[in-house]
């Protein structure tokens, strides 16, 4: 019995399946578990850090990718996917031989793949006559196909054919999206939450100025998507502010949209969902504006001015003889009685 996500052996005895196997993905060693109706069980210690490190969590890690060449590529292909991997890097998997896969007729081999690999994002590249230089975009949700994207390479220049330096590797892109059918366009708008779920890098809760080192831009105009990257380039201003520059670095790609698979409003809203524990709690009363300024409520009883202690002053107390306003009014009001 194979494990997925390992190769080896297995011997069946009194009910079950002990299997030794080597991890491909996490430690490359070899392992031992037992299982029993369905239920992976470990032997060792080794193992069982690894079975912990599978099971779900509160807080998910660094979402990791994997890029997967089909039966049938052209060199746009194979070195678009190289340069992919080298701006996903280390958080992605390099698949070099050849799969006979096709992700829209049956996505078995793709779910699969991500069990072994523990990936939750795919890139699969492929060529033939009918959809040349293709390239699909693609996330799961529970090691199943959530939504994929299928674009069609019109035009790429290579990190290889641009003489300039490069970011360093790991290092967070700053996205930017242009254009009117990322606010308007349904599928357009997916697009855009597949592609920064795909490209965010690492989650950080703070970016100091001179990590700011990579910039990708997609910009959506009639019918195109037009996909550049460049490195920033911090010079002198003559003041604190340093002055930006942006130079191209690649890779560019010119893609044109083709077929896609979108999830269910159900199955969308379901992937989305956050476990209780993630939650942060909602504060009464408090809110936030537009430019993120907290706002509080304060609920207080109504206020009786005349019983207000006031400080005490001598030109404020009250002297025989005078009558206050309320006490002058009063008595003009009262009806006079003739003796």
């Amino acid at each position: 019995m194979k494990v997925p996500g390992s190769t080896g052996s297995g011997c069946r005895f009194a009910g079950f399946t002990v299997c030794s196997y080597t991890c491909s993905h996490r430690c490359g060693q070899t392992h031992t578990m037992a299982h029993r109706d369905g239920i992976v069980k470990a032997k060792t210690r080794r193992s069982k850090r690894f079975l912990q490190s599978r099971e779900p969590k509160l807080t998910e890690g660094q979402k990791s990718s994997m890029i997967i060449r089909g039966g049938n590529s052209s060199e746009t292909v194979s070195q678009a996917l190289k340069d992919v991997y080298a701006l996903k890097k280390p958080n992605a998997v390099l698949y070099k031989r050849k799969n006979m896969v096709r992700p829209f007729d049956d996505s078995t081999a793709l779910e699969f793949f991500s069990k072994k690999s523990d990936c939750s994002l795919f890139l699969f590249g492929s060529h033939n006559k009918k959809r040349p230089n293709n390239l699909i975009f693609g996330r799961m949700f529970d090691f199943h196909v959530l939504d994929m994207f299928e674009l069609g390479i019109e035009r790429f220049v290579s990190l290889r054919d641009v003489k300039t330096d490069t970011c360093p590797e790991g290092t967070k892109p700053l996205l930017v999206f242009a254009g009117e059918l990322f606010e308007t366009d349904r599928e357009h708008q997916r697009l855009r939450n597949l592609l920064t779920d795909f490209f965010c890098g690492p989650r950080v809760s703070a970016v100091r100025l001179a990590g700011l080192e990579h910039v990708l831009h997609f910009t959506a105009l009639e019918g195109k998507i037009y996909m550049r990257s460049y490195k920033v380039l911090l010079k002198k201003s003559g003041c604190r502010t340093p002055r930006i520059q942006l130079q191209d670095m690649g890779p560019s790609f010119d893609f044109v949209m083709r077929r896609n698979h979108m999830a269910s409003d159900d199955l969308y809203k379901t992937a989305h969902r956050q476990p209780r524990g993630v939650k942060p709690k909602k504060k009464k009363n408090i809110s936030h504006d537009a430019f993120g300024t907290r706002l509080g409520r304060l609920h207080m009883q109504k206020q009786d001015l005349d019983k207000l202690q006031t400080r005490k002053m001598k030109g404020l107390r009250k002297r025989r003889g005078e009558q206050t306003a309320e006490t002058a009014a009063a008595a003009a009001k009262a009806p006079r009685t003739d003796e």
